[in-house]
């Protein structure tokens, strides 16, 4: 019964930057991976940055190079760092945990967050 919040989405200029949370209930520090998935209208739905246990982080290319997955124990909260934003990162963006398994695209004990607009104008 895991729960996951979203929040700092918004409206930004291209070139802008946001910072997405999400908190989440227990000790992320259990969880075996969490990630950030987003779903653009009209577009499938995909992974955009994870992270495991171990520390190790994994970010789709698109995204590599601007986009910075990391976690902070202490508050139970999971973060995105989104720079040098583009119009093409506009879409629902979704957090979401896997208490069990190896990867954040595992099945079965996973929790996803409500999901937070983040618009990318001009």
């Amino acid at each position: 019964q895991v729960q996951l919040v979203e929040s700092g989405g918004g409206l930004v200029q291209t070139g802008g930057s946001l910072r997405l949370s999400c908190a989440a209930s227990g000790s992320i520090r259990t969880f075996n991976a969490m990630g950030w998935y987003r779903q653009a209208p009209g577009k499938q739905r995909e992974l955009v940055a994870s992270i495991i246990r171990s520390g190790v982080t994994n970010y789709a290319d698109s995204v590599k190079g601007r986009f910075t997955i990391s976690r902070d124990y202490a508050k139970n909260t999971l973060y995105l760092e989104m720079n040098s934003l583009k119009p093409e990162d506009t879409a629902i963006y979704y957090c979401k945990t896997v208490l069990f398994g190896a990867t954040v695209d595992s099945r079965g004990y996973e929790y996803w967050g409500q999901g937070t607009q983040v618009t990318v104008s001009s």
